[in-house]
């Protein structure tokens, strides 16, 4: 139980430094400090969970494996909203 807690915890972290990262790094998709962590954590969550899925939960994803699913499923996320708020603004 402690050990799914951990992984999570470290999932939603690794998703909102991703959102982050992909905010810094697509100034045109940019949602701000606060919409990026946001999107990020959700996109964390998302993908941690796909990993695992995937994956299955034994040693083959690993903690290193779960944060850098997680931290990608936060930039994918983050970027997929920033296009949305983007198209949604030109109408």
């Amino acid at each position: 139980m402690e050990s799914q807690l951990v992984s999570w915890l470290a999932s939603l972290i690794a998703g909102g430094v991703g959102g982050n990262v992909a905010g810094a790094l697509f100034k045109n998709l940019n949602l701000g400090t606060l919409g990026n962590t946001v999107a990020g954590v959700v996109g964390g969550g998302l993908g941690g969970q796909l990993l695992t899925a995937v994956l299955g939960s034994g040693a083959a994803t690993g903690m290193l494996g779960n944060i850098a699913g997680s931290g990608v499923g936060g930039i994918v996320v983050m970027v997929l909203v920033g296009l949305i708020k983007n198209a949604v603004a030109k109408k």
